[in-house]
């Protein structure tokens, strides 16, 4: 299981393959899950947590964008003399 903190070590490309793959694996346990095959059923609310932690570090990386100004701040005259 990956941490937040971990999370927001890894770019960001490689938290949405990280998704992909995550939500593949979600698709993937609900069918033996509805046949009553599986074995772990945790495993479901592991996967979804650790979805929802990507996806929330995704959105804290578009919103601190959105938030960055535009144009630098004025850096303040240096004058000799």
């Amino acid at each position: 299981m990956t941490t937040a903190t971990e999370l927001t070590l890894l770019g960001t490309e490689e938290l949405e393959g990280r998704l992909a793959e995550s939500r593949r694996e979600l698709f993937n346990l609900r069918f033996p899950a509805g046949d009553r095959q599986l074995d772990n059923t945790a495993r479901i609310g592991h996967v979804r947590r650790e979805v929802a932690r990507i996806l929330t570090v995704l959105r804290d990386r578009e919103i601190a964008e959105a938030e960055a100004p535009i144009f630098p701040p004025p850096q303040p005259s240096r004058r000799c003399g």
